[in-house]
């Protein structure tokens, strides 16, 4: 069976990485690069850990994969969104929609991210993938503030990375701090209610920022 399976997965190369991947993501949010085992994503994903060396070099050659595909997956997401086409405002509540809704179904990518900030982006600094990838979320916020000023939607002339890392920073804290949130102030921040309300919140406070002449 297990013979039959490498045999298979060798006629589909591809599909093995999307197999080896889904799982190490799993394995490395959950245990680290360092407590991350190679072996227990090769008996999960029935093939060998030569094999996995094979097609991602090492340990830390996969989990620089993952990273990677869990940037893309994001800013594929991002992309099918269609921004362009929507008026400012709505571009903009659409795109923080998107994030929010990622992060909640993704805790995984808060917590990978999470994980390499904890070793200072040593293993992202070597990816050229990670940084050519989120190019394009800042491309397409400036040119939504560039629409908006021009429309007089907007007021404030920001710096679209400013408004990403706002963004960002909202949706990323409700889940890389749930747990200790949640205990001091007793209150589950899964619940539809509040992440309906958190949603409203926090592209309000965005708007409304953009809509504010500097002071």
């Amino acid at each position: 069976m297990v013979a039959r399976a490498e045999t298979n997965r060798k006629n589909d190369p591809e599909r093995t990485k999307e197999d080896i991947l889904a799982v190490a993501t799993e394995e490395f949010s959950t245990h680290g690069l360092a407590g991350g085992r190679v072996d227990a994503i090769a008996e999960r994903t029935r093939t060998s850990k030569r094999m996995i060396y094979y097609y991602f070099g090492g340990k830390e050659g996969l989990y620089l994969s993952v990273l990677e595909r869990a940037y893309r997956k994001i800013r594929t997401l991002e992309e099918d969104l269609k921004l362009a086409s929507l008026a400012p405002e709505e571009a903009l509540r659409t795109l923080i929609a998107s994030t929010f809704e990622h992060d909640e179904a993704n805790p995984d990518f808060v917590r990978l991210v999470s994980i390499e900030n904890i070793h200072h982006a040593a293993h992202m600094l070597r990816s050229d993938a990670i940084r050519d990838l989120n190019v394009s979320v800042i491309e397409t916020i400036a040119g939504i503030l560039e629409r908006g000023l021009a429309d007089g939607v907007f007021k404030r002339q920001a710096d679209p990375i400013d408004v990403h890392m706002l963004i960002s920073a909202f949706c990323f804290f409700r889940v890389s701090n749930r747990y200790t949130f949640g205990t001091i102030f007793r209150r589950d921040l899964s619940e539809p209610e509040i992440m309906v309300r958190h949603k409203g919140m926090i592209a309000d406070a965005v708007i409304n920022y953009l809509k504010s002449e500097r002071s």
